[in-house]
């Protein structure tokens, strides 16, 4: 009996783990949009709900209990607690905002059993790989089902379906294909993450999406400082600024224009019309948005129901202003603090010496990702997507990993009392 407990123990934590790397691929890999009889099924759900269950089975049984969670996973809940408050009291539709916090619940699930269930660089490596390669993966199909589309719109499903989310989501994942590349062994294995990495360049382009552009160029700029020229890669470099230049020339040409398109007097086409007339009505829902805030400053107007609220039936494209309207000025407070958690930890991550090359390299992506989400979230409504809450997920792990591995060879190094000492001789 002794002997079987922790083999049903480990079968637990693997079954949880299943269940958590399931939730990853339906997440971000979108399958339902590669398999039409998918798309009939909930898999978000019912991935979402199983992963809860195992969650809940594995409570007591993790290497890291529910007390060892960061401050960062309480400020995530007390932000979902809020959001549900403010569901029941919301002015405008209080069964939308509802039904949009337990969707966005989803990712406090996975957020905890990621940080109870990872203690191994290979297992977090693995759930990093999943979010990386399915984003490259989507693009490639984005590309091939959709070229013929203006701004790939609507390509694929989800929230790969509007074109700047998909750009957020390429530059968000971007950095951590580039730290894959760096540590990929063999010719092959480069091979596929550069392809992948096209594909999501060239995907991006295509959306034409201002902010995204921003916000790659942000995120790659910080990668770049990291891993070419601290990591001595100089290479990198180069090769950045020539693909980039070929990249726009062939495929930003509508990303050009719609940049042109912000401070132009007259415009010449139709598609700069478009783009002038997007940026004018972004001043005035940013306008509603502050508006709103100041009608509703406790707990907002619910849970997505700002596109109702400002009569125009769009998001505000700032998520600070996107999750202040919806959820009032706490939340936006305790958003602010759980992004800045994300970059304490990689402070204090960064001290360490005694960190190992993988590490090094995924520090440096976390922090791409991190810079190029909180720059981008001026210009993108990204506060219910998953993730920039997954990144700073992973900054946790990552220092908790650390801090394990640290106290663990001080344990290593601390002699045995004299009782214990002799009995080890024995």
């Amino acid at each position: 009996m002794e002997k079987a407990l922790p083999l049903r123990k480990k079968d637990a934590l693997n079954g949880a783990f299943f269940w958590l790397t399931a939730f990853y691929v339906v997440y971000c890999a979108r399958p339902g949009d590669f398999f039409r009889i998918l798309g009939y099924i909930p898999l978000a759900k019912i991935t979402g709900l199983l992963a809860l269950f195992s969650l809940i089975l594995a409570a007591g049984r993790t290497p890291r209990r529910f007390k060892d969670l960061p401050k960062e996973a309480s400020y995530l809940l007390v932000i979902i607690v809020l959001l549900f408050a403010g569901s029941f009291l919301s002015p405008v539709w209080r069964g939308g905002a509802f039904f949009n916090t337990l969707d966005f619940a989803k990712c406090y699930v996975a957020w905890v059993l990621t940080f109870l269930l990872i203690t191994t660089l290979a297992r977090l490596k693995r759930i990093i790989f999943l979010q990386s390669a399915s984003v490259a993966l989507v693009s490639l199909v984005a590309l091939l089902k959709g070229h013929s589309v203006p701004r790939l719109d609507g390509v694929i499903g989800g929230f790969y379906s509007n074109p700047n989310d998909m750009a957020f989501a390429i530059v968000l994942s971007f950095p951590f294909c580039l730290a894959f590349f760096l540590s990929a062994k063999g010719g092959v294995r480069k091979a596929l993450w550069c392809f992948g990495m096209l594909a999501m360049a060239v995907a991006l382009m295509l959306t034409a999406s201002r902010a995204g552009f921003i916000d790659l160029v942000i995120a790659g700029a910080v990668c770049l400082w990291h891993f070419g020229v601290k990591g001595k890669r100089l290479y990198l470099i180069v090769a950045t600024v020539f693909l980039g230049a070929v990249l726009l020339l062939v495929a930003g040409k509508t990303l050009m224009r719609r940049f042109a398109a912000i401070s132009s007097d007259e415009v010449t086409t139709q598609q700069e019309d478009t783009a002038h007339e997007s940026f004018e009505e972004r001043k005035l829902l940013m306008f509603k948005a502050l508006d709103a805030i100041a009608h509703y400053p406790i707990l907002g107007v619910g849970a997505g129901d700002f596109v109702v609220y400002s009569g125009l039936w769009k998001e505000v494209h700032a998520s600070y202003l996107q999750i202040a309207a919806d959820g009032g000025i706490p939340v936006l407070l305790l958003y602010l603090m759980f992004f800045l958690r994300g970059f304490a930890n990689l402070r204090k991550l960064s001290k360490r010496k005694s960190l190992d090359n993988d590490t090094t390299l995924f520090v440096g992506a976390l922090k791409g990702s991190l810079i190029g989400f909180v720059v981008g979230a001026c210009f993108a409504p990204e506060a219910y997507q998953f993730f920039p809450y997954f990144t700073v997920c992973y900054t946790s792990v990552f220092l908790a990993m650390n801090q394990e591995r640290v106290e663990a060879a001080v344990l290593a190094t601390k002699p045995l009392p004299a009782a214990r000492r002799r009995f080890a001789q024995a």
